[in-house]
């Protein structure tokens, strides 16, 4: 049977116990709250780079329409350069020469429109803008995975804490907790600071 000096250290124990497992339980509750920001985060950017995507991969089609556009123009404009040599008379030559003259202005239209916006030199260059920012997009996401997994990791060696009562393991939680931060830091501010291969 327990003696009481047994019976005080075992309650005393208990309230060790109970205090870190206090601790413990509010370094879950601040781990799961920067969870569910690096997962909202991270959702954000996935579905940013997904749009972003198409709307690079929906300019570079409208590129290769107008260079489809402005190759066929080309050659029938050389084809009808052959045929204006070869007319019956001026009032020929003058039509001939006419189309052609329209032609080659669209050919240069498709080429660069600065008022329109929708040459191909502003295509491409409106289409690597949408890429770089996909990109970045993508590399918010990763980071935020990255993030997400260390503060998963961070819930389970507290919990592994708590079973255990190794008070280790809460310190390396909040450790790899601190990590997530980071990475969730480096997604929102610096995005392409560490690549992922």
């Amino acid at each position: 049977m327990a003696g009481p000096h047994e019976n005080l250290e075992h309650h005393e124990h208990a309230e060790h116990a109970a205090g870190h497992n206090k601790q413990i339980a509010l370094l879950i509750a601040i781990i799961a709250l920067f969870l569910a920001f690096s997962e909202t985060l991270g959702k954000s950017a996935q579905t940013e780079a997904i749009g972003l995507n198409i709307k690079a991969s929906d300019t570079w089609n409208f590129f290769q329409a107008k260079t489809v556009r402005q190759t066929s123009l080309r050659a029938a404009a050389e084809a009808m350069t052959l045929q204006l040599a070869t007319a019956p008379n001026e009032e020929a030559k003058a039509a001939l020469q006419k189309q052609i003259d329209a032609w080659k202005a669209t050919i240069a239209r498709y080429d660069s429109d600065p008022k329109e916006k929708d040459g191909r030199k502003e295509l491409r260059a409106q289409a690597e803008h949408l890429e770089h920012e996909r990109d970045t997009a993508l590399a918010r996401y990763h980071h935020y995975e990255v993030a997400s997994a260390a503060f998963q990791i961070g819930i389970v060696l507290c919990s592994a804490a708590v079973i255990t009562g190794m008070m280790a393991l809460a310190f390396v939680a909040g450790g790899v907790g601190v990590l997530g931060i980071v990475f969730m830091g480096i997604g929102l501010f610096a995005p392409h600071a560490v690549h992922f291969v």
